[in-house]
Parts: structure tokens; C-alpha cells; sequence
């Protein structure tokens, strides 16, 4: 079919699938946050502009800055209504979501749909580096031999790959640490809340914490790593709804007592509002 491409990527999605659509050289439509209907509105746009556009639409699973889980059967079944491709980063959805840490799109029941590709990364829960395109047949041949980043860059080193099988299969034997990682992320949030503090609700393992403002989010971040707690931190321009933050990321190997230290050094490290 001919037509110009139409990518309908989340507001909120990683810089790396924001970058990805500017390098694709498709007509770029960005919905709001979390928003199927908004989704639907673009392709029906599109579809009424030129009923031979091939459309797909692009999210994360779990949205790396706040840690809210994309919904992903409601998109998928605004795709499918207008004949579009859904295209999910389940970065940071593999290993913590869904039954044994299966990622989102199992937990959305979309694994293995023809009209769904999955790519993921080997760097969060896995802890080795390199990532993955899960999808058709049609869709990973095509890839292979025509995705300039994929023909001309290095492969995958042996050791990476070793680590992030044995990984996997540490989760399959293991499916129980999927479930802890969310436990602890639930137990920093509901001790992070109750002593004040603004923190997203998280679908997974990612905690987000607002802070007052940028030079606060930087101060606070570095007071955290000076009291032996390492958090991520996120100010504007990085973040576009101008919102500065800190970032935890819970971990299913972390103890009761050392859950309630970290909760103790955020806390106590808290810039005043």
C-alpha cells in the first residue's frame, strides 16, 4: 500500500522511541498520556486523509519517568480497528510485570499477536546490555536485512548474551522475584507517601518522587548517594512536563530492613517544599 506512514507515539514515551520516529522519517502525530481514545482519534485522521496510510502506533509499557503502565488493550484494540500496528517497549515490563515477569504485553494478552512487535531491553531486570525485537517472522526478517542500525552495528558480545539467558532462567526457575520487585515498590511508595511526600503509584518497579524543583532534585540526589542510596533524578529539559523528580527503582533481592533504610534515607534527605 502506498501513503505516507503515521506514527502515534504516548507523550510521555523514552527518548529513545521519541528519537526512533524522527529517524523514521514518517508524519509524526503525539497523542496525550495514557489516552486509547486519543490514540483512536489520530488513526481515524489518518485513515480519513488517506485510506492507503499505513499507520502504527508506538508506546512504552511502563513509562519510564512515573512508572505507570501503558494501556495496552486499549490501544491494541484502537490499532486493530483501523487496520495500524501496535509497537511496544516493554523495557521496563520485562521481568517485574505480569505472571513470573513476562512483561506487559503477556499480562495485556497481546504475546505473540500478529499485529504486535515487542522490543525490550537486556540492561534492567536481566542486567546485561544489547536488547531484543520480539515479533512475526515477516517482521524480524525484515528488520535483519534492512535496519541500517541493526546491519551496521556490532553484535551482541557472547558475554552479554551468556548473562542475560542466564538471567531469564534464573526468572523461570525463580518467577517469584517478578512479584517481589512490585512488593517492594508498593512498600517505598506507601512509606514515601505517608511521610508526606508526592510519589506516582507504581505499576511495576519504577517509584517516582517529586521534588520541589530542579536544583532540589539535584541537591536531593546527591544528599541520597552521600547517605549511600543511589536514585535517579530528573529535572526539565529531560522531563517536558516540567515536573523535577527523583527515581527508585525497587529491587526483588531487597530485604524488609533495607526497604525501610532507603525509605529512611529519602525521607530524611527530603528538600523542603
Amino acid at each position: 500500500a502506498g501513503g505516507t506512514r503515521s506514527s502515534s507515539p504516548n507523550a510521555r514515551n523514552h527518548a529513545s522511541l521519541i528519537d526512533g520516529c524522527r529517524l523514521s522519517r514518517a508524519e509524526v502525530a503525539v497523542a496525550p498520556h495514557a489516552d486509547p481514545d486519543a490514540a483512536a482519534k489520530v488513526l481515524d485522521g489518518a485513515r480519513k486523509e488517506d485510506p492507503a496510510r499505513r499507520a502504527l502506533v508506538v508506546s512504552d509499557s511502563v513509562f519510564s519517568v512515573d512508572g505507570d503502565v501503558a494501556p495496552l488493550t486499549g490501544l491494541a484494540a484502537a490499532c486493530r480497528a483501523h487496520g495500524a500496528a501496535l509497537v511496544v517497549d516493554d523495557a521496563h515490563g520485562l521481568g517485574v510485570v505480569g505472571d513470573g515477569g513476562r512483561g506487559a504485553p503477556y499480562a495485556a494478552g497481546l504475546a505473540g499477536a500478529p499485529d504486535v512487535v515487542v522490543t525490550a531491553t537486556l540492561s534492567k531486570s536481566l542486567g546485561s546490555q544489547g536488547g531484543v525485537v520480539l515479533g512475526p517472522a515477516r517482521v524480524i526478517e525484515h528488520l535483519v536485512n534492512t535496519a541500517r542500525t541493526f546491519i551496521f552495528d556490532t553484535g551482541l558480545n557472547p558475554a552479554a548474551a551468556g548473562a542475560a539467558l542466564a538471567s531469564l532462567r534464573l526468572l523461570s526457575r525463580e518467577p517469584e522475584r517478578a512479584a517481589r520487585a512490585r512488593t517492594v515498590a508498593a512498600r517505598l511508595h506507601a512509606r514515601l507517601t505517608a511521610a508526606g511526600l508526592s510519589a506516582a503509584r507504581p505499576d511495576a518497579s519504577v517509584v517516582s518522587v517529586r521534588a520541589p524543583g530542579p536544583e532540589q532534585a539535584v541537591r536531593w540526589a546527591a544528599d541520597c548517594r552521600a547517605a549511600g542510596l543511589v536514585v535517579g533524578c530528573f529535572r526539565p529539559p529531560s522531563v517536558p512536563d516540567g515536573i523535577s523528580r527523583v527515581r527508585l527503582t525497587a529491587r526483588a533481592d531487597l530485604t524488609d530492613q533495607q526497604v525501610e533504610e532507603a525509605a529512611d534515607v529519602i525521607v530524611g534527605t527530603a528538600p523542603a517544599a
